[in-house]
């Protein structure tokens, strides 16, 4: 009798998260490897919006000054990184307008009574308002209480605004263009959707981009359940639209892994340690804040309002983390976001889509509490004395300023020179954190989404309660 050979058991595919946090850490070493072999010194500058570009990097690249070991390797890979993982960051954000305007409306629609998506609206507007005052509370306490203005002389002060006098100047012209906000509440309705949607992704919009964008979907929605019968071809066509993002979403998310690790790479290569050298305390102030609001305040959140384990939580919701942190973009990251709400947390498809699509714009605490340590921070350094009721308003101001900000990276920017300006601290003082600005602003956009998703899972735990006593009565 002859033994019937024994197949191999199928191992089971590496979880997504796992090969994105790898690809990451890949991105980090290999950048922070190519900084410190001078590499991508030798042509390697960034524009106005922190990107990495090439002055004359071909001529060097082809040389034959350079073109064998691990430096020419390197600089084949500083050439290609930014490509890769901007064309990651394209197929992401090439979706989100069309999955916002459907995902929204659909959500309104599969509520149906007003009266609930009332309530559904205040209750996420409650929750962003305490979270978000929680995180400006926190920014500023630690940076009264460790002030790290304190540790920069005026050396290292003056050299930082001259690296980024110029990219300071940009932010200040953006700044300038602030609308009053008067015409902010009236932009809120679009005189033109189509044009807002263009616009809603790189803050090119004349008006409000993606919150006018969303109030346009929640007129459609509400309009839809008043003409159902005569609406239903169109609710096919949106969720075949929704179908068609997720679609979309899924091959992407495929490519994550590599897309993100190219713009880690792109960014060490290109920044190194230097800089986290010289702002130090800035930095760990920063990420003190974010830490403490991520794990702190959301753990006794989701354990008091969701009535879900934190550890668990966390576990479910990490793809979405860690997408966040790759791309510094709380709209590229939008559609993982709503992936994982649906898949992991399994929350009901109304919720989360409403509370994400609606946070992912004006629930940003992240950015709010980052906003309270860099008008902190450089009025120290600055030597612009405070009062408490300066420090108020900055609280206040950072609170509002976290609602609407671009979900994009570098979009709070202009919010905080506008809020720095209101209390008395130069405008240019912008440029000593630039350097950093973009590491941080990978920290705090996974802060932001996270809370889209905390604020998701609280709101579902009592709704999904009333949905489903209300849909057993009307069926007895």
């Amino acid at each position: 009798m002859t033994d019937i050979p024994q197949s191999e058991p199928k191992r089971s595919p590496m979880p997504l998260h796992t090969r994105i946090l790898i690809g990451l850490l890949i991105g980090v070493a290999l950048g922070l490897l190519a900084n410190w072999s001078g590499a991508c010194e030798k042509g390697l500058h960034t524009d106005s919006n922190g990107n990495g570009i090439l002055d004359g990097y071909t001529e060097h690249l082809f040389s034959d000054s350079d073109k064998n070991g691990i430096a020419g390797w390197l600089d084949i890979a500083i050439y290609w990184a930014r490509p890769v993982g901007d064309l990651f960051l394209r197929m992401m954000f090439m979706v989100v307008v069309p999955m916002v305007f459907s995902a929204l409306t659909l959500a309104v629609v599969e509520i149906g009574d007003l009266s609930k998506l009332g309530w559904m609206g205040l209750k996420t507007l409650a929750f962003t308002a305490i979270l978000s005052s929680a995180a400006v509370l926190i920014g500023v306490g630690l940076v009264n209480g460790f002030k790290p203005g304190q540790t920069l002389n005026p050396e290292q002060r003056q050299a930082l605004l001259d690296e980024y006098s110029k990219d300071a100047a940009k932010s200040m012209d953006k700044a300038k263009q602030a609308k009053p906000i008067r015409e902010v509440l009236v932009n809120l309705l679009p005189e033109n959707p189509l044009q807002e949607m263009v616009g809603a992704v790189d803050g090119s919009s004349k008006g409000n981009g993606m919150l006018a964008v969303m109030v346009f979907s929640l007129i459609c929605g509400i309009a839809i359940t008043t003409r159902p019968e005569e609406t239903k071809t169109f609710v096919s066509w949106l969720e075949g639209l929704l179908a068609i993002s997720m679609a979309v979403i899924t091959f992407a998310m495929k490519l994550a892994p590599y897309g993100a690790g190219c713009l880690v790479f792109s960014l060490a290569a290109q920044l190194g340690l230097g800089i986290l050298q010289t702002l130090l305390w800035f930095v760990l102030t920063a990420l003190l804040g974010l830490a403490l609001q991520l794990f702190a305040v959301y753990s006794v959140v989701i354990f008091l309002f969701a009535r879900r384990s934190p550890l668990a939580f966390f576990r479910d919701v990490s793809e979405a983390m860690l997408v966040a942190f790759g791309t510094s973009s709380s709209s590229a990251t939008l559609p993982t976001a709503i992936e994982v709400a649906h898949e992991q947390l399994k929350l009901p498809s109304r919720i989360a889509n409403f509370v994400l699509t609606v946070g992912a714009t004006g629930n940003q605490n992240g950015t709010a509490l980052y906003e309270g340590v860099v008008i902190l921070f450089l009025a120290q350094v600055m030597g612009v004395e405070l009062s408490a009721t300066q420090q108020f308003t900055v609280v206040l101001m950072a609170i509002l300023a976290g609602v609407g900000t671009a979900g994009v990276p570098g979009g709070s920017l202009p919010l905080i020179i506008v809020v720095m300006q209101s209390v008395g601290i130069p405008g240019a003082a912008i440029g000593i954190i630039l350097g950093v600005d973009r590491i941080l602003d990978m920290c705090r956009t996974v802060v932001n989404v996270t809370g889209d998703l905390v604020i998701a899972a609280c709101v579902a735990n009592g709704e999904e309660n009333t949905f489903d006593i209300e849909s057993t009565e009307s069926h007895t």
